[in-house]
């Protein structure tokens, strides 16, 4: 609707804007998506080992259901006589280049296209953009490289998730090219935990009036103490006095990634929630697009910045009486924009009633428009003072810190004031007193402390988040101009991270991100390839190398259907160990009729393993299906069995509800694919149907 005003189409209709000459319509999202597997031969409806690997040629797309309209709507508008250009205006970035190239190429539209990019909805920027419109075949090689990323994310998503499903005979387990190695990470965090073994450790503290100085560690709590006895009431020397003064420089803008892990540690919200937030704040153009990775600004936006920063401190009512610099320099650098610049505010956030925003969009509005004002603002600046002391015949140290200019934290301290949970900060050593070298400190008081040292952190959202953007760092290193650097973007790390929760492979514990039984048994069962965040790496190598056109789709693609033969032969005639991953622990009725994977028992059913797939098999024989139940028969496991390895079972004693007599019959099962499964009789015409009890 931004771009609508700008423009001046006003007239709403139904999927559209129309006027002053222009029609503005949208992409719901992906309209279009690479075509499931099934689509391709039937028979993949069902997992086998022996289909795979699955590689289409030619790829199929199709349309979404839920959006068809929208879709119908956007073939229709680009194929009116009067529409002569199409402007693509979806996100500046690969993934929005896929979103309208997919869209535009199945509605079969062959005019002219004109490419939009901008990294923010403000009139200003729009207006900008349109005076600026690309050739839209300036951004083909993108197009192919995010194409190539599609299709290689759903081959190894399709053919791995299959793999390894059918060889542990189990539900559902997702692999993928992201998802895998962060559940990973996570594993492997989990065995650093496990594997961890406390020590003890002791340190020696001295009371000095004033402030206090330590000893090093000692394994040994008898050497510990006979430091305290030596030191107690004695003299301690000061042996030197260092002073220097040191500057802490404002922090760089945030991209998504960096805001998600500040809004986790702050308010507790999930990737995901601070996303969805930051969306609505764009959409309301408060502020600009969220899904970057840059932490800074491009150079034409350096003239603006005092006139932004000063009306964004207007708004914050914190920010009464704080000072207020801005130094441009300190967040402008065009080299290292990639797509979109840095998250920051806009000047839309002055006419806007924050009061009546929803807790969740005010606080990361809040959050962007403070780091906003704090990364243009001066450093912090403190005096350091280190110290050692002689007592004992040992040394000991003590650090004091006096600042001497706020800068850019007294901005940050005026926002944490605001909130109810107060940010966790280490807090800074206290001011120490004058000292000099050479002064005895007399009175001594000597205090035996005991530590034990901590095992690894289990991962919070914040630093799994990291961990994602760090991954393989060294393996990135080694390229040069790649679109993105660790595991996935910044966009769908938030999604990984939730997909892994409810596949089951992970669990949220308060804060923490902890993998299941399933989760840890999944990623030991991993190759190592699919299991490093280096493929990831190779493949933005290889993506650059599209983008720049030094590599044909057809090689990258070439190389990825290699990769997964060799995968997937790899396993051949292998019998996998039971494991938490297998459904070993439920009883094997037999075979399902429909997609061939076990029936097990349950407490209500005998059901197919693929029953809570997406999409589901569907198929389950229900204990108290009223065909049994009306005939006074349970539907035991023998006759279960029976039924799924012969097709019939005959069974004796069944009751006629409408004769009020017993009898014999040859019960068959009659599926039809439908939400239940249907039976039917048969009877042995010489008994006419007719048994005594």
């Amino acid at each position: 609707m931004s771009i609508a005003k700008v423009l001046g189409a006003r007239s709403r209709s139904d999927g559209y804007v129309e006027g002053n000459g222009w029609l503005v319509s949208w992409c719901v999202g992906h309209l279009v998506e690479l075509a499931p597997a099934d689509t391709y031969d039937p028979r993949y409806s069902k997992w086998a080992y022996d289909d795979l690997p699955i590689v289409p040629d030619p790829w199929q797309f199709q349309v979404l259901p839920d959006t068809k309209k929208q879709f119908n709507t956007l073939r229709q508008l680009m194929s009116r006589d009067d529409v002569e250009t199409v402007i693509c205006a979806t996100d500046a970035g690969r993934e929005g280049e896929l979103i309208f190239r997919l869209t535009y190429n199945l509605c079969n539209c062959t005019k002219p296209v004109k490419r939009l990019w901008i990294s923010s909805m403000e009139e200003s920027a729009i207006r900008k953009g349109f005076d600026d419109l690309a050739d839209g075949q300036k951004y083909d090689n993108l197009y192919a490289a995010a194409l190539c990323r599609a299709k290689a994310d759903w081959l190894i998503g399709i053919n791995g998730t299959r793999l390894f499903t059918t060889l542990y005979k189990s539900k559902t387990l997702n692999v993928g090219r992201v998802l895998t190695p962060t559940l990973t990470l996570l594993a492997e965090r989990e065995a650093a935990i496990e594997h961890f073994k406390k020590e003890k450790f002791y340190t020696v503290e001295l009371d000095l009036r004033g402030f206090r100085a330590g000893s090093g560690k000692f394994n040994s709590k008898t050497d510990a103490e006979k430091l305290r006895s030596a030191c107690l009431g004695k003299t301690a020397v000061v042996q030197s006095v260092t002073r220097k003064d040191k500057a802490e420089r404002p922090p760089k803008l945030y991209d998504l990634t960096t805001l998600q892990r500040e809004a986790n540690r702050l308010f507790d919200y999930t990737a995901q929630q601070t996303l969805d937030y930051l969306q609505s704040l764009y959409e309301k153009r408060l502020a600009t697009y969220p899904r970057t990775d840059s932490r800074y600004l491009t150079e034409d936006m350096s003239e603006g910045l005092p006139a932004l920063c000063s009306t964004v401190a207007r708004a914050l009512s914190f920010m009464e009486g704080q000072p207020l610099t801005v130094n441009a320099a300190q967040v402008v650098d065009s080299s290292k924009v990639t797509d979109h610049h840095a998250v920051i505010p806009t000047a839309e956030i002055t006419s806007a009633d924050l009061a009546t925003l929803p807790t969740g969009e005010r606080n990361i509005l809040y959050m962007i428009a403070v780091r906003l004002l704090c990364a243009v603002g001066e450093s912090h600046t403190y005096a350091e003072t280190a110290v050692t002391l002689e007592c004992g015949g040992a040394s000991f140290s003590a650090k004091g810190r006096t600042v001497t200019a706020a800068g850019w934290k007294g901005t940050e301290k005026a926002f944490f004031s605001t909130l109810k949970q107060k940010a966790s900060q280490e807090a800074p050593p206290p001011a120490l007193p004058e000292l000099t070298e050479g002064q005895r400190l007399e009175g001594t008081d000597a205090i035996l402390k005991q530590g034990t040292t901590s095992p690894p952190a289990r991962f919070t959202e914040d630093t799994l988040l990291s961990a994602m953007e760090h991954a393989s760092a060294e393996d990135f290193a080694k390229l040069e101009d790649v679109e993105r650097t660790g595991l996935g973007t910044p966009a769908t790390r938030a999604a990984t991270i939730e997909k892994l929760v409810k596949s089951g492979f992970v669990e949220r514990k308060k804060k923490q991100l902890i993998p299941t039984e399933k989760g840890l048994a999944l990623s030991w069962a991993m190759p190592d390839q699919l299991k490093s965040a280096k493929l990831t790496a190779e493949w933005e190598d290889r993506l650059g190398a599209v983008e720049r056109g030094e590599l044909s789709p057809e090689d990258f693609m070439a190389g990825i259907t290699a990769m997964l033969s060799d995968l997937v032969k790899s396993y051949q005639n292998v019998n996998v160990a039971s494991s938490a991953l297998s459904q070993s622990e439920r009883a094997v009725i037999g075979k399902c009729p429909r997609c061939g994977k076990n029936v097990v028992e349950g407490k209500k059913s005998f059901y197919c393993e693929g029953y809570h797939d997406t999409p589901s098999c569907g198929f389950a024989l229900w204990k108290n299906d009223r065909f049994f139940t009306s005939k006074r028969k349970e539907l035991t496991k023998k006759i279960a069995a029976s039924l799924l390895k012969n097709g019939r079972v005959a069974v004796t004693g069944l009751f006629s509800e409408k004769k009020g007599v017993f009898y014999d019959a040859t019960v068959v099962l009659d599926d039809d694919g439908g939400k239940y499964v249907r039976f039917k009789l048969e009877f042995d015409n010489k008994t006419n149907g007719k048994k005594g009890k």
